[in-house]
């Protein structure tokens, strides 16, 4: 059965965020602190109006964090969206075990959470950001080994999320889409930016317009086929093949097999969505959103 998203290995406080804004950020000390979310691997605290931290809540995200610091200020300058480049890297301190992040306060509303937007002005917001992703990446970009990988690579944990959502999906109806998905050839060209975790919840909404892309912690390079898999998340088949035609990758058109495998994301990411939706009703919309679109 479905169980919750990953527990806090750290507990963090108020207290603790104004502590550690004291010592690193003193010119923000006066400014009111909010808690606004806990993900699966951070938490965000508002710092006046103008400034979030970002904080990991676990060691692996932790690990992950350090890779958004190190590249984002690199890769922004060449993205048509708003994305969150570190203003300050925080230190372990105060018995918080973890680097931080301050961060300007990006404006908007999760996608999840917006009215729905008009489909083709998605496409081309989305498809933009998507092109200017779909570059070469540096051989030092770093690794993920759960994004970006074979679909073969997937293959023992879809089958595991797949047991743990029960009686949420039909299993050998899903069963029998991965088989034909997971053998589709690999990615043989060279590795490409990913964001990694693209889906409704990180992308915001301001104006009717796509305007930013947040949590970038998954950040990695390989296969396309990852960045492509929130067609299944956002659009029906009209926006789906609308944004097929938009998208380019080193300059080429998505072929089929590049198209399948976004797919098989696709599937992969909403089972995992779904198996850990207890206590997450936006996570188990969203991932019964995609496995409806996965499956038409």
């Amino acid at each position: 059965m479905p169980k919750p998203p990953p527990a806090a290995e750290t507990r963090i406080s108020t207290d603790l965020v104004q502590a550690l804004v004291n010592e690193f950020a003193p010119h923000l000390s006066n400014e009111p602190i909010e808690f606004l979310a806990a993900g699966w691997d951070n938490e965000i605290h508002r710092v006046g109006d103008d400034h979030v931290l970002r904080l990991p809540r676990r060691q692996m995200s932790a690990d992950l964090v350090v890779n958004e610091q190190t590249w984002l200020p690199e890769l922004a300058p060449t993205l048509p969206l708003t994305v969150p480049v570190p203003e300050y890297i925080g230190k372990p301190s105060l018995g918080y075990p973890y680097a931080w992040s301050l961060l300007r306060w990006i404006p908007g509303v999760p996608l999840a959470h917006s009215p729905a937007l008009a489909q083709d002005q998605l496409v081309q917001d989305l498809s933009g950001f998507i092109n200017a992703l779909n570059v070469p990446a540096p051989e030092d970009a770093p690794e993920n080994p759960y994004r970006g990988v074979p679909l073969s690579e997937r293959d023992e944990k879809l089958r595991e999320s797949a047991l743990e959502c029960g009686d949420l999906i039909d299993h050998d109806t899903v069963i029998e889409l991965w088989d034909e998905l997971v053998a589709t050839p690999a990615w043989g060209g060279e590795p490409v930016w990913l964001h990694g975790d693209l889906h409704p919840l990180n992308l915001l909404v301001r104006g009717g317009r796509l305007t930013a892309v947040i949590d970038w912690g998954d950040i990695t390079a390989g296969d396309p086929a990852v960045n492509l898999s929130v067609a299944w998340m956002l659009f029906d088949d009209e926006g789906r093949s609308e944004l097929r035609k938009e998208v380019r990758i080193n300059d080429h058109a998505v072929d089929i097999h590049t198209w399948n495998r976004a797919r098989g994301w696709a599937l992969s990411l909403a089972l995992t969505f779904l198996a850990h939706s207890e206590g997450a009703p936006t996570m188990r919309r969203m991932g019964h959103a995609t496995l409806a679109q996965v499956l038409r």
